[in-house]
Protein backbone atom coordinates (compact mmCIF):
# COMPACT_ATOMS: atom_id res chain seq x y z
CA UNK A 1 0.00 0.00 0.00
CA UNK A 2 1.47 3.27 -0.61
CA UNK A 3 1.18 6.08 1.82
CA UNK A 4 1.26 10.17 1.25
CA UNK A 5 1.78 12.07 4.32
CA UNK A 6 2.00 15.79 4.16
CA UNK A 7 3.68 17.26 6.48
CA UNK A 8 2.95 21.35 7.84
CA UNK A 9 5.60 24.03 6.57
CA UNK A 10 7.12 21.28 4.09
CA UNK A 11 6.62 21.37 -0.06
CA UNK A 12 7.29 17.46 -0.24
CA UNK A 13 5.01 14.91 1.27
CA UNK A 14 6.35 11.71 2.35
CA UNK A 15 5.77 8.67 0.09
CA UNK A 16 6.19 5.16 1.76
CA UNK A 17 5.51 2.04 0.43
CA UNK A 18 4.20 -0.14 3.08
CA UNK A 19 2.99 -4.27 3.37
CA UNK A 20 0.63 -2.88 6.71
CA UNK A 21 -3.04 -2.49 5.99
CA UNK A 22 -5.06 0.49 5.92
CA UNK A 23 -6.22 -0.18 9.57
CA UNK A 24 -3.10 -0.35 10.93
CA UNK A 25 -2.08 2.78 9.55
CA UNK A 26 -5.06 4.35 10.60
CA UNK A 27 -5.09 3.04 14.12
CA UNK A 28 -1.30 4.06 14.37
CA UNK A 29 -2.21 7.58 13.46
CA UNK A 30 -4.89 7.91 15.99
CA UNK A 31 -2.50 6.53 18.70
CA UNK A 32 -0.15 8.65 17.66
CA UNK A 33 -2.47 11.72 17.71
CA UNK A 34 -3.94 11.06 21.48
CA UNK A 35 -0.34 10.58 22.84
CA UNK A 36 0.77 13.52 21.09
CA UNK A 37 3.86 11.78 19.95
CA UNK A 38 5.99 9.99 16.72
CA UNK A 39 3.65 8.07 14.27
CA UNK A 40 5.80 5.38 12.85
CA UNK A 41 6.00 3.94 9.15
CA UNK A 42 7.78 0.26 8.64
CA UNK A 43 8.03 0.33 4.67
CA UNK A 44 8.05 -3.04 2.65
CA UNK A 45 12.19 -3.31 2.74
CA UNK A 46 11.97 -2.65 6.51
CA UNK A 47 13.25 0.48 6.66
CA UNK A 48 11.83 2.79 9.63
CA UNK A 49 10.26 6.54 9.31
CA UNK A 50 9.40 7.98 12.09
CA UNK A 51 6.94 11.13 11.83
CA UNK A 52 6.13 13.84 14.93
CA UNK A 53 1.75 13.55 14.88
CA UNK A 54 2.02 16.94 15.95
CA UNK A 55 3.13 17.89 12.63
CA UNK A 56 1.41 16.15 10.26
CA UNK A 57 -1.13 17.94 7.76
CA UNK A 58 -2.51 14.68 6.22
CA UNK A 59 -2.31 11.45 5.49
CA UNK A 60 -3.50 9.56 1.86
CA UNK A 61 -3.93 5.51 1.80
CA UNK A 62 -3.70 4.54 -1.39
CA UNK A 63 -5.37 1.31 -2.63
CA UNK A 64 -4.34 -1.84 -0.64
CA UNK A 65 -4.21 -4.30 -3.85
CA UNK A 66 -2.87 -2.58 -6.84
CA UNK A 67 -4.13 -4.21 -9.79
CA UNK A 68 -1.51 -5.38 -12.62
CA UNK A 69 -0.95 -3.91 -15.42
CA UNK A 70 0.39 -5.81 -19.12
CA UNK A 71 -0.80 -8.42 -21.02
CA UNK A 72 0.28 -11.62 -19.34
CA UNK A 73 -1.89 -14.39 -18.73
CA UNK A 74 -3.98 -14.14 -15.50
Amino acid sequence: MEIKVGIQHVAREVTVESEATAAEIQAGLIKALADESIMTLVDAKGRTVLIPAAKIAYVDLGQEHVRPVGFGAV
